[in-house]
């Protein structure tokens, strides 16, 4: 899924990492948009959950055994589903259109299928 070991040194070469990357810095860039009575509110808790997503991936990479590993993964999908949840509160409560709103949740979903491979390559080893 990842391509070969042998490729993978650090964890900004996973494919994970890098989709989940893409998708924090459309968070940040989208939150700067949202009105100033969310800073401490939704806009903290977007940004914390995706910057949760790629720390874990990165924390997870850095673990020795396939338990520790396959946990730090489990946790970044957890903050991924949260940000699912976030960005329909943000389409329901109109600061996000639907397009926008499409492109992002699609986003999610290929991180998503991403993380699951990561998982299943280390189960699988």
């Amino acid at each position: 899924m990842e391509g070969t070991s042998a490729k993978i040194k650090t964890f900004t070469d996973l494919t994970a990492w890098k989709k989940a990357h893409e998708l924090v810095v459309n968070i940040y860039k989208l939150t700067e948009d949202f009105p100033k009575s969310e800073m401490f509110s939704l806009v903290d808790q977007m940004r914390r959950c995706g910057v949760s997503i790629t720390s874990n991936i990165a924390e997870g990479f850095s673990r020795q055994g396939s338990k520790e590993k396959i946990q730090f993964y489990y946790v970044s999908k957890g903050s991924l589903t949260e940000i699912q949840n976030q960005l329909l509160i943000a389409r329901d409560v109109g600061y996000l259109n639907n397009k926008l709103f499409n492109e992002l949740a699609e986003q999610t979903v290929e991180v998503g299928r991403l993380l699951i491979g990561l998982i299943r390559s280390i189960k699988n080893r």
